[in-house]
Formats: C-alpha cells, structure tokens, sequence
C-alpha cells in the first residue's frame, strides 16, 4: 500500500473536528443566531415606539397612507430633548424615507425588496458560510438580521422609517464645511435609530470575523506546508 493511500485512509479515519462542521447542523449556533436577533429587535421596535410616544411631549400618531402620498409631511417640531450632556446625544423625531445617512429617499419599495433579499442571504452565510465554532459571527450576523427588519417593518407598515438619535447635535464642521447634500454645517447631521446601530456594529464585526478567520486560515496552511514533508513520511537523502 503507497504512503498516500495510507494518508488517505488515515485522514477518513481521523474523526470530525465538532466545531468544523456548517453552523446549520449546531441547535447552538442557531440559538445564538435566534437570540441575537430577537433581542436586537425588540430593541429596536420598542426603542422606537417609546421615542414617537414621549419625545415631542405628546403621542406622535403616524398614519401610513398620510406618510406615502403626502410628500410634505414631517414630524411636528417639538423642544430639544438632551439625552446625553455636553451636546453628544439628542433625542429628536424623524422620519426617514431612504436609508442609512439618508441615502436614496423615496425608494421605499427598492428597499423592501433589497432587504428581504439580503435576509435570506444573511440566513444562508450563516448556515452554510460559517461554522459552530464562529460565535462572533453568528452574533454579527443576528445583529444584521435584527437591524435589516427593524428597519423593514417601519417602512412597510409605516410607510418610512422612524428615526430619533441625533449625535453631536450642536458640533460643526470648521471653516464652514458641509457634507455633501446637507444644508446644514453640523458633524454629525444624521438621525438614525437602534436598527442602524445593529446594522452598522453588526457589519463591522462579520468584517473583522472575516479577517481573523482568513489570519487563521493562512495561519495553518503555513503549518500545514512546513510539517507536510515529515507527516507524509517522505525520506530525505542520506
């Protein structure tokens, strides 16, 4: 029997490593998922009832068909809420009809399906892209899914997406700069919600997952390459 038919064999032989296997097959991996994306959710979705029900000093009542058809509509103006002193966080009420920094407003329908889309994707990265032993990224990726929902049910059943974090709200770009798009000259001229903060934290952490997994990977095809000699049993010259 030839040196690589034994390999072969020994290789079959050698039993599955646990946290090697595809994440679908761990209930764990799909707990971690679940949970992540359950919580981050109803984040989320309460986060956003509270602010439109206390925020403006008032219950703010949207109604869907309003929001869609009438194209001057907009949150009532209401008094500042300081959430964080020292100018770092407001609470302040709107609406959104694009996406994260208010990109491509009035595209509601392209966002639906562009999110219900990435859902699935996300599912499948999970399930087939990653493995039990990837916990980071299996947070990482319920972190998106709650996000990418949050954001989807606002403009499916209100027509827009509800917004209340303001940043840096009196902080001001130097020499009179402005983002482009903005009339304002503020650092910050956003306002978002929990479903961006889990978006954004969400994709950044699967990027930082994704390069330690292909470190680790390198990492062990250079081991792999340095003991290859020895562990096929090849014999040097004497």
């Amino acid at each position: 029997m030839s040196t690589s038919t034994q390999a072969t064999q020994a290789d079959a032989a050698r039993p599955e490593d646990p946290g090697e296997r595809p994440a679908w097959r761990s209930p764990a991996a799909w707990a971690t998922l679940a949970g992540v994306f359950a919580g981050g959710l109803a984040l989320d979705l309460w986060s956003k009832y509270w602010a439109f029900r206390t925020i403006a000093g008032y219950p703010v009542e949207l109604e869907r068909e309003r929001v869609l058809n009438d194209a001057s509509f907009f949150v009532p103006h209401h008094a500042r809420w300081i959430a964080i002193p020292g100018d770092l966080l407001d609470f302040r009420l709107v609406l959104n009809h694009g996406a994260v920094f208010g990109i491509g407003q009035h595209r509601r329908e392209l966002f639906i399906v562009f999110t219900i889309i990435a859902t699935v994707a996300a599912v499948a990265l999970f399930a087939r892209g990653t493995r039990v032993r990837m916990h980071a990224s299996h947070v990482a990726i319920g972190m998106i899914l709650a996000g990418g929902i949050g954001n989807l049910y606002d403009r499916i059943f209100y027509g827009a997406v509800r917004d209340f974090l303001h940043m840096l709200p009196e902080w001001e770009l130097p020499f009179g700069w402005r983002w482009p798009g903005n009339a304002n000259a503020e650092v910050f001229p956003w306002v978002f919600n929990v479903a961006d903060v889990l978006l954004l934290a969400g994709m950044s952490l699967f990027v930082l997952t994704s390069w330690l997994e292909d470190r680790r990977a390198r990492r062990l095809a250079s081991a792999a390459s340095a003991s290859g000699p020895s562990a096929d049993g090849a014999k040097t010259p004497t």
